[in-house]
């Protein structure tokens, strides 16, 4: 039953959501999948649809250059969590579970955040901050009850509710509320 609820859920999301399924683009390393979220836009390119079954860890590296840097029209959106990779939980939409990491332009840096969902309860936490046009390796780890965010060697713990670790694929998203103030480039290569 949980599963044709996800992918009820999953499949209005597609159609009502505003996603659409885009051509892949590479990079020029071609490891890396370009995603580009467009000014006025929330979702980036290239967010096709992924199950994930039994997932243990989801590891990746990822690149930002300065289209990462943004000022927010209601200086307190700065402090919205915007995100980069990640999964729902527990097969459910991931405003009820979920585990991703975020980030933010805040303060002149570049801060990467583990931000989750346990039974539909927003949380989120500093990890640590990274340099623009550098390659950062990140990793989402399920052990029991807690998620383990690991970005660059430096590793958080979260909590976690969910006690099957199946869902869908989650990319690059900006916001909180507002929208993308200009095209957002984000490079992702996912490491299996």
């Amino acid at each position: 039953m949980s599963k044709t609820i996800l992918f009820t859920t999953v499949f209005c999301l597609l159609i009502f959501g505003g996603c659409s399924k885009v051509k892949t683009t590479k990079t020029a390393d071609s490891s890396f999948i370009l995603y580009i979220i467009k000014a006025g836009e929330q979702y980036s390119n290239n967010n096709t649809f992924m199950l994930i079954e039994n997932i243990a860890e989801m590891k990746f590296s990822a690149k930002f250059d300065s289209s990462a840097i943004y000022t927010s029209i209601n200086p307190t959106n700065q402090y919205d969590v915007n995100k980069l990779y990640g999964f729902s939980d527990n097969n459910t939409h991931h405003h009820i579970n979920s585990a991703r990491i975020g980030w933010r332009w805040l303060n002149n840096r570049l801060e990467l955040l583990g931000y989750i969902y346990n039974d539909t309860v927003r949380s989120f936490e500093l990890i640590k901050t990274v340099s623009i046009n550098t390659t950062i390796n990140c990793s989402i780890k399920i052990n029991g009850n807690k998620y383990v965010f690991t970005v660059d060697g430096t590793s958080i713990e979260m909590p976690r509710t969910a006690t099957t670790a199946s869902g869908y694929q989650l990319y690059p998203y900006f916001g909180g509320d507002e929208v993308a103030p200009h095209d957002i480039k984000i490079e992702i290569k996912h490491l299996y």
